[in-house]
């Protein structure tokens, strides 16, 4: 009977691989799956047989197996072990006692092995021998180090009059390089940080949020206190020595609608301080005031009330963004600012919180109450006002507002592919004090910066800018990473304006809003290549010379390295040839840009794919050969396209970490394939991707076609493509030279066993350097922080994690005098890592 089992599996697994091999071969793929399926399927009939050939015959198939897998991949454990690792288990199988007995009661065989079982018993070893020595080989790795010299520059003592031990904005400074001149810990003492204190917010995702509910805050650290939000927009103060809450601001959040809300993130908040010198005439000191805090708190649950009423009150579809016939479409307008407030004394140091139902808000930093005048008596600025297509839940600002001197300037994540009547993606700076309008940069209407009249709209549509900017107070220029406008897989419809500006690196003169340079990145983006992460700005050394530099990483996997003064690029840029052939209607770009700092992949073959066994392999190889690919940016098609890298990026709105003194950017670049397919839409509001009730992606309501979209998956919900699917690396600015890339995390929180398999898994989130010689990183999909020497990249430190690290990390220096590392453990609900709520800060001992 277990022969018999045995043999059918053989049988079965054979005729499998042969239907399929035939299918692949004729695509245009590998016969070798012809082959192999025909040797199993003949092994596996001798074997019910009882005929000892059987044993030898399937010695020939491993053998012959291994000979192929060397010659496609050569000694890579993860690309050999897919090809080869059922046929050893099988052929383990084929040599228990049952079957070996079995051979020799037909052939009145002395018990024990025949020359077949012999060769199958060597042909196991040497397979298993050969599996085993790829186990220590490690072809994905670049080693390489940086030299004494380079490690032993100097870190600066301040940083634009930022105290060292302090970190005030999302890349500790708005120059956004995630450095921290502190160095208390260093590679040779990093192995004995230990938890000092861990918090939990209380506030979870569950099945009722949005899947893209994400913990993505970085933690402040200013004037002795630690400040997060969670993704419910609420704000915490801690301190900093224990952990201990110190204070709450609830912004009496209330949820808008389901299917119009992709993601609930808040990314951080942006801390000002102004001191008695500073004050512009429009502000005056006075000291605390008890009763203003409470009126404000009063007035902020009428502003709630008004928002979310002027926002779902406005007579719309919610998910197309159109009127129904007949309908009017009011416009929310602004409130009349106060020309002039009175600041308290508690209201000197503020932050300002956006939330995800359309308002940013300014509360003391001291206090976190509300801080009166801004906006209006509640503290409060509606970012609905001069909206078109007003919809609950398809707009807000996911990331902190940019402090500019005396202007807070806000962009906003807009709903991704749902509707070309989008709200815009207009970039708006504020007074500070009074929330005055005082310019607005909307893409499609460059030049109109001047504040728009109420009673109009900004631009529909236009290209928004979601993710981090970064300000330059000496050259008084912000820089935004731009998105694009929706749909993004269909161009054909763009204006001018939308062509120049989306999936670009956008300079703005802060006090005006005027354009000062645009880079793009991409030409007629059609793979959602919109620029995801904040530019580091950093005085790099070339040939000799400094020159003021700004390091952009992108989805694409380009690092352009541009003169932040005139965005012309420092390290070579050149157009490169890219494929052609949009669907009918649209077109593609003759080139695309290729940095001198490049971590786009080589092209996928058909050797690249892989599976847990021959079976789902053969069918990614299938699926590889159905699908158009023609490498690097190949447009999407109505048959469905791959397109690697995919709109999860490379790089994402973690960045990359850059070290001012020494010169080097750290980074953790992942490789995953995606398929983007164009469906023909029958009008302009049946949905034809996404359910009923369920958040609304992809559908480009208004467009001619949905976009079907998702990562290059097999059956098994395994990626197609090999692994390592993620790296650390670290890259010297002066040449554009990557110096080393290492294979980077465990499937120990993706596999169904945890196993600690050293794989390279993917990761969203951002590292950070500190000039003690450790980056640090918790961003991986498991579950861990982790330091690595930025000498070499090596890993050399690592804890465990009670939920997903999906952050960037910050560390700073308490008044106990320890530096601290402080890890936002609260997972994210798109890459579906564990949920948490923990904020854990590390230290040396005491």
């Amino acid at each position: 009977m277990y022969r018999l089992a045995l043999s059918a599996i053989i049988i079965l697994t054979g005729a499998v691989l042969v239907l399929g091999g035939l299918w692949l071969a004729a695509l245009g793929g590998s016969w070798f799956y012809v082959v192999l399926g025909a040797m199993l399927a003949a092994s596996g009939a001798l074997i019910a047989m009882r005929r000892p050939a059987g044993a030898g015959l399937y010695a020939v198939t491993i053998l012959v197996t291994l000979c192929w897998a060397l010659w496609e991949v050569g000694l890579n454990w993860w690309a050999l072990a897919p090809r080869g690792g059922l046929l050893l288990v099988l052929g383990i199988l084929v040599l228990l006692p049952a079957i070996v007995n079995a051979f020799n009661r037909r052939y009145r065989i002395t018990a024990g092995f025949d020359a077949n079982n012999a060769a199958l018993t060597a042909v196991i070893v040497l397979a298993a021998a050969v599996g085993i020595y790829s186990m220590f080989q490690d072809p994905d790795d670049v080693s390489g180090t940086f030299n004494q010299e380079r490690m032993a520059a100097a870190a600066a003592a301040t940083d634009g009059g930022i105290p060292p031990g302090q970190w005030v904005a999302y890349g500790r400074t708005s120059m956004g390089q995630r450095f921290s001149p502190l160095a208390q810990i260093t590679p040779a003492n990093v192995d004995k940080l230990k938890v000092a204190w861990t918090y939990k917010t209380g506030q979870i995702r569950d099945q009722n949020d949005p899947q893209e509910t994400t913990y993505e805050v970085t933690p402040l650290m200013v004037n002795g206190t630690v400040y997060i939000c969670t993704p419910f927009s609420t704000v915490i103060a801690l301190d900093p020595e224990t952990g201990k809450e110190k204070w709450r601001f609830d912004p009496k959040l209330k949820q808008p609608p389901r299917d119009t809300t992709q993601h609930m993130t808040c990314r951080g908040v942006a801390y000002q301080e102004v001191t008695p010198a500073d004050v512009p005439p429009e502000v005056s000191l006075a000291p605390d005031s008890a009763a203003a805090g409470t009126q404000a708190a009063a007035d902020l649950q009428q502003s709630v009330d008004e928002v979310t009423t002027q926002a779902a009150g406005v007579p719309q579809n919610v998910v197309t963004g159109h009127a129904p016939a007949g309908a009017p479409n009011p416009v929310v307008d602004r409130e009349q600012p106060p020309a002039h407030v009175t600041l308290s004394a508690e209201c000197t140091k503020r932050l300002f919180v956006p939330t995800s139902d359309g308002r940013l808000i300014s509360i003391s930093a001291d206090t976190g109450k509300l801080c009166p005048g801004f906006g209006g008596s509640d503290g409060t600025v509606n970012l609905w006002a001069n909206m078109p297509n007003v919809t609950p839940g398809s707009f807000y600002s996911t990331s902190p507002p940019v402090v500019a001197g005396n202007l807070i300037v806000v962009a906003g994540a807009v709903n991704d592919n749902v509707a070309t009547t989008s709200p815009s993606g207009v970039i708006r700076a504020f007074n500070a004090y009074t929330g005055a309008l005082v310019w607005n940069f909307d893409s499609k209407n460059p030049d109109a910066t001047a504040p728009i009249p109420n009673g109009q709209t900004y631009s529909h549509n236009a290209p928004n800018s979601w993710s981090v900017a970064s300000y330059d107070p000496k050259l008084g220029l912000i820089y935004f990473p731009m998105g694009n406008e929706s749909p993004d897989q269909f161009g054909a419809n763009r204006g001018p304006n939308t062509e120049r500006f989306s999936s670009s690196i956008l300079a703005l003169h802060a006090d005006t809003g005027q354009v000062a340079w645009v880079f793009q990145t991409v030409h007629h983006d059609l793979w959602d290549y919109d620029v995801p992460a904040q530019p580091s700005l950093v005085d790099l050394t070339i040939n000799g010379q400094q020159v003021p530099a700004l390091v952009a990483p992108t989805k694409q996997g380009e690092v352009f390295v541009l003169n932040r003064l005139t965005g012309e690029p420092v390290l070579p840029v050149k157009e490169e040839p890219a494929p052609q052939g949009a669907v009918g209607g649209d077109h593609t770009a003759p080139t695309q840009p290729h940095s001198a700092v490049s971590f786009r992949p080589k092209p996928l073959t058909g050797a690249d794919m892989w599976g847990a066994t021959p079976i789902d392999q053969l069918y990614c190889r299938i699926r590889f050969h159905q699908l158009r690919y023609d490498g690097a940016f190949t447009p999407p098609s109505l048959g469905g396209s791959i397109v690697y890298p995919g709109n999860f990026g490379i790089f994402n709105w973690g960045a990359i970490a850059v070290d001012p003194q020494r010169d080097i950017a750290f980074a953790m670049p992942v490789y995953l394939a995606f398929t983007s397919q164009l469906l023909p839409r029958p009008d302009d509001t049946t949905r034809v991707v996404s359910k009923k009730g369920a958040p609304v992606f992809n559908e480009n309501f208004g467009a001619p076609f949905a976009a079907k979209m998702g990562p290059f998956y097999s059956f098994l919900n395994l990626p197609c493509q090999r692994p390592p699917w993620g790296y650390v690396a670290g890259v010297d600015l002066r040449t554009g030279k990557t110096v080393y890339r290492h294979v980077n995390g465990t499937v120990r929180d993706l596999s169904p066993v945890p196993l600690p398999f050293k794989m390279g898994v993917p990761g969203i989130g951002g590292p950070i350097i500190t000039a003690g010689g450790v980056a640090f990183l918790s961003g991986t999909m498991d579950n861990y922080v982790r330091g690595y020497d930025l000498r070499t990249g090596r890993e050399i430190w690592r804890d465990r994690l009670p939920a997903g690290g999906q952050a960037t990390p910050s560390t700073y220096q308490a008044a106990d005098g320890r530096q601290y590392l402080v890890v936002v453990a609260g997972g994210h609900g798109s890459t579906g890592t564990k949920a948490g709520d923990s904020i854990i800060a590390y230290a040396l001992p005491r």
